[in-house]
């Protein structure tokens, strides 16, 4: 492991790091258990979420509304609370990703595709996912297969922080890196250096590098990254699916062929597509989708907030 998010510091044995560490370690206990216990275990952890109400359950309720105006009211109840479902078993995910030795995680595998990444095997990839519920686990397994750096979203405590870097490295094979969402110079540079890199870009981070483009029919602010990087660095873009299969079965993982004329030199022309394409990954299994995020937060000048939800108090400043 190249990189200093993944090197243990001192520091991180400060007694007020001690509670998290013991929330860790009984997380990591329950994960010893069998898959199939921990199925039971997650969904009953999403059922607990779903009987709450929350502010996630109304993002959730409303992204399945603007996404699937053709299904009936009980259809929608009945893919949100599925969807409450899938996000609690991903928390047993993660730990599974984190925390399991290759032989026992791979055991869960099924792959499909493989020779997509070979076929551009001379070039940096961009690994184009999206945030199925069970990204950790997806992604945990292409790099099992595949030398593929990660990436991690940097937390306010540094002790998630160290086991989240490491533990998105514990299936990989070969030393790789691993790097903070924002660092656009070291993933840059990666590709460059025609290493492999996981990316989603179904997220909405406003317009600063994005713009307007459909999704699922209406308007969503849209990262054009994925375009320019592949411009600036010679990098293939190949998507990647991770379904969860039923029962104890496993998951599933896909690879499709890189995208062929892409970049087309048209931000929106090659935003839309990439939306085309994560909703059609959506469809294979929309109940797997992470629909608890505000995909569409950001709003063309003039229309109104699609989700009216009341705002948050304000945090107290510690003194």
């Amino acid at each position: 492991m190249s990189s200093k998010a993944t090197q243990f510091r001192p520091v991180l044995l400060h007694p007020r790091y001690w509670l998290i560490w013991f929330a860790f370690g009984i997380w990591r206990l329950i994960t010893l258990l069998p898959f199939s216990v921990l199925l039971v275990i997650g969904k009953g952890t999403g059922l607990i979420f779903y009987a709450i109400p929350s502010r996630r359950k109304t993002i959730a309720r409303r992204n399945i509304e603007i996404c699937f105006p053709e299904l009936s009211d009980a259809e929608r109840a009945v893919l949100l609370r599925a969807n409450f479902i899938s996000t609690g078993i991903a928390v047993m995910e993660v730990g599974i990703s984190w925390w399991w030795s290759k032989k026992r995680f791979g055991k869960l595998m099924q792959f499909e595709g493989l020779e997509h990444l070979e076929a551009v095997k001379d070039r940096g990839v961009m690994v184009l996912g999206i945030h199925y519920t069970s990204l950790e686990v997806g992604a945990a397994a292409l790099s099992s297969k595949w030398k593929m750096d990660g990436m991690y979203r940097a937390h306010g405590n540094a002790v998630y922080d160290f086991l989240q870097a490491r533990g998105r490295l514990n299936q990989s094979i070969g030393d790789n890196s691993v790097f903070e969402r924002r660092d656009v110079r070291g993933t840059m540079k990666a590709l460059k250096n025609g290493h492999s890199l996981w990316y989603g870009p179904d997220q909405d981070y406003g317009l600063r590098q994005g713009l307007f483009a459909p999704f699922f029919g209406v308007q969503a602010a849209t990262v054009y990254a994925t375009a320019r990087f592949a411009e600036k660095t010679g990098a293939a873009v190949v998507p990647f699916s991770h379904i969860r299969l039923p029962g104890s079965q496993g998951y599933k993982i896909t690879v499709y062929p890189a995208l062929k004329d892409f970049p087309s030199g048209d931000d929106l022309v090659d935003a839309t597509r990439i939306n085309q394409l994560i909703e059609t990954f959506i469809r294979l299994q929309p109940d797997q989708y992470l629909w608890v995020h505000r995909r569409f937060k950001n709003r063309p000048e003039g229309e109104d907030d699609l989700y009216n939800l009341p705002a948050r108090k304000p945090r107290r400043r510690k003194v």
